[in-house]
């Protein structure tokens, strides 16, 4: 019997950008956490038994007529309630408060002043301090419901944070998901463990024995198949089910012709070779090739690459005869992705980095064992699994591969071109010692041809794009501030090592929530 994890917290999402981090905090304190719509139903409630719930932001104003309401069954069970933002209003318009739209909007950082002691910030923030913190609200609270007092104040909003102490509800108008404030990872801990006693037991460990059992619940005697890329998402879903039932696993690796430069060989190697898992390697290069040819609209290229990629998967799968169950490397944003906020931000990325789901006439059970973790999770869970450094920390590399880094017709020549720029720019970041702070590096072929003189001669060849970005959870990110003599070590041995290239320039630009990176 698997056993259920004890204490659980119940994220309630309005639709925020950023109600992802919220659950991401929450696992970082040690407790296990979930997001579910707001809408999720009152038998569902109750049926998750949570220990606490938190309501997250949203983009809506409770005073309009259609917003999104809280279940009236939350602030029923007796159990603690924190709402953020949107999440504050909503509990303090359903509890008998007033909500209006400001006159004083806040977006960005702000200061809140702490006017009296709070559960929320015993051992953080004393009365009389002055806070950090990072608002983003139009409307605000204008009068509390019964029983709730005013903790902190800021220059836009009365009630920056309201308690109250009986019920255990507080409010905040500012987000602590978020990093820009500073103290918010510690405030949402004290909520989980101070206010709701959870003992921060959830640990990667506890998950590895939970996940392994379950999947050999799941199994049986039965054969998998795990489609393995090479990624860390796949890598690590292999490496679990390896552990959990050993030869009833083979997996199979379509090499697109889209990969980086010896990819391929060190997926075989790690899992044909040093684990001695059955590995399945179909090198299909040529074939996408032929199917790009001529092809330059990049939503075009990407339907091409997941439907030619399903039909190489299912050829080579009958090879082996088949099989009950298909592994897939899920993780727990796709399944937000899909049960939560409907329209959520995330539908246009998802797209951009995915491939495609595969088929319902392969007929196959699906194994989606990390479909509860985090991108950072899952590589704690490959540390825990015996995975190689260099693979746990890999850079996330998208399904259509260098497909999207080079805009316009592919080609076997621009390929080989994009891979050694690519290969020089990552070398160059490894020699450094800035791999593990860069979230993603890649170099990019724009469909841009200049003129140049390099020596006695005059050039017309492409321009290389590098871009590199900080991030924890790839929906936000800012470029990564390399310095001068860094990008002029790089750019020259670009143009001096691979022909094809006379000229790099680094992209600049931030992604905010709901973009989607070059194209």
């Amino acid at each position: 019997m698997v056993r259920r994890m004890t204490q659980r917290i119940l994220v309630l999402d309005f639709g925020s950008q950023v109600t992802q981090l919220i659950a991401r905090r929450v696992r970082e304190s040690g407790v296990y956490c979930e997001i579910l719509p707001y809408n999720l139903g009152e038998e569902r409630l109750v049926a998750f038994d949570p220990a606490a719930i938190i309501l997250s932001g949203g983009p809506a104003s409770v005073h309009e007529a259609e917003s999104p309401r809280v279940p009236q069954k939350v602030f029923e069970l007796g159990i603690p309630v924190l709402g953020i933002c949107y999440g504050q209003q909503a509990m303090a318009a359903q509890l008998g408060g007033r909500v209006a739209p400001s006159d004083f909007r806040e977006f960005g950082r702000a200061f809140i002043e702490v006017t009296d002691d709070c559960a929320l910030f015993e051992g953080l923030w004393p009365k009389g301090s002055r806070e950090q913190v990072w608002m983003s609200h139009g409307d605000r609270v204008e009068e509390l419901p019964p029983g709730f007092r005013v903790v902190a104040v800021s220059e836009g909003a009365p009630f920056a944070v309201v308690a109250d102490d009986r019920r255990r509800f507080y409010g905040t108008m500012f987000h602590p998901e978020v990093i820009h404030t500073p103290q918010g990872a510690a405030l949402i801990r004290n909520f989980t463990h101070r206010v709701a006693g959870c003992e921060g037991d959830w640990t990667m460990a506890a998950f590895r024995a939970q996940a392994i059992e379950r999947v050999r619940q799941q199994v049986g005697s039965g054969r998998v198949i795990c489609g393995l890329s090479g990624g860390v998402d796949s890598s690590v879903v292999a490496a679990l089910l390896r552990e959990a039932i050993g030869e009833q696993l083979t997996c199979i690796f379509v090499d697109t012709g889209m990969l980086r430069g010896a990819e391929a060989e060190e997926v075989v190697t790690l899992f044909r070779d040093t684990w001695n898992i059955p590995l399945v390697h179909r090198d299909a290069g040529d074939l996408f090739l032929g199917k790009l040819a001529g092809v330059t609209d990049p939503e075009q290229k990407r339907k091409i690459i997941g439907a030619t990629f399903i039909d190489v998967f299912d050829e080579e799968a009958h090879k082996i005869g088949g099989a009950d169950f298909l592994a897939q490397g899920t993780l727990y944003p796709d399944v937000i992705e899909s049960v939560s906020f409907a329209g959520g931000p995330s539908v246009t990325i998802k797209s951009h980095h995915n491939v495609g789901g595969l088929p319902e006439r392969m007929k196959m059970k699906l194994v989606e064992p990390l479909r509860e973790l985090f991108k950072d999770e899952v590589r704690v869970l490959g540390r825990e699994l015996g995975l190689p450094e260099r693979m746990v920390k890999r850079h996330p590399f998208p399904g259509p591969g260098l497909a999207i880094r080079i805009p316009g017709e592919i080609t076997r020549e621009k390929l080989e071109i994009l891979r050694k720029a690519d290969a020089i720019y990552l070398e160059e970041i490894r020699n450094a010692g800035l791999y593990d702070a860069i979230w993603q590096a890649f170099a990019v072929l724009l469909p841009v041809r200049t003129v140049g003189v390099m020596g006695d001669h005059r050039t017309y060849d492409a321009v290389c794009a590098l871009r590199a970005v900080t991030s924890t959870d790839g929906m936000t990110a800012d470029y990564y501030p390399f310095p001068h003599d860094f990008l002029g070590r790089v750019a020259t041995r670009i143009i001096n090592e691979v022909r094809g290239i006379n000229r790099v320039v680094y992209d600049i630009t931030s992604k905010p929530p709901g973009t989607i990176e070059w194209e």
